[in-house]
């Protein structure tokens, strides 16, 4: 999985791309409490759960339908934006599973689940996959993580927010 501190990457480089009139900071810090919260499944492991079943580690947790479920109910805090709000957190909560499903490691995502207990992978696994232990992750292991990160994420996002911002100011100008 992707460290705590990327998986922000994508609802920040959204939110500020398109800006406060679209998205407002309130949604900005909602989405980035959905990209993070699917990794609460790793308590799974203090309760004897397996990795492996649907509730263990990027199970349910990762899926599309948990991704929705967190959009819908975050998107009715925000009744006045709620079809943005949706999108957004529904894209932020979303983005949590796609970039798991691009580590090299693990057991794969749970992309399908409730329909499907099939884990999946990307076509391409370049981020390298972060250890869950804070003694492993203070290592060269965890400077290596970050340094996929950096280059597979957070470039990629802070190009995409970039972007968007770009796209926003053309369009005022015009």
């Amino acid at each position: 999985m992707p460290t705590v501190f990327t998986h922000p990457a994508v609802p920040l480089a959204i939110g500020l791309g398109l800006g406060r009139n679209i998205i407002p900071s309130r949604l900005i810090v909602a989405g980035i409490a959905v990209a993070v919260l699917p990794d609460i499944d790793v308590l799974a492991f203090r309760f004897g759960i397996s990795y492996a079943a649907g509730i263990g580690h990027r199970g349910l947790s990762h899926s599309l339908v948990f991704a929705a479920t967190l959009a819908l109910l975050g998107a009715c805090v925000f009744r006045s934006k709620f079809t943005k709000a949706f999108w957004f957190l529904f894209a932020a909560a979303a983005s949590h599973g796609v970039l798991d499903a691009l580590t090299n490691g693990g057991l794969g995502i749970a992309l399908l689940w409730p329909f499907s207990t099939e884990r999946f992978f990307a076509p391409v696994q370049p981020i390298e996959v972060s250890p869950l232990s804070i003694k492993r992750f203070m290592s060269a292991r965890g400077a290596a993580v970050l340094m996929s990160e950096t280059l597979w994420v957070w470039l990629p996002c802070a190009v995409i927010g970039v972007s968007l911002a770009a796209g926003r100011s053309h369009m005022s100008n015009q």
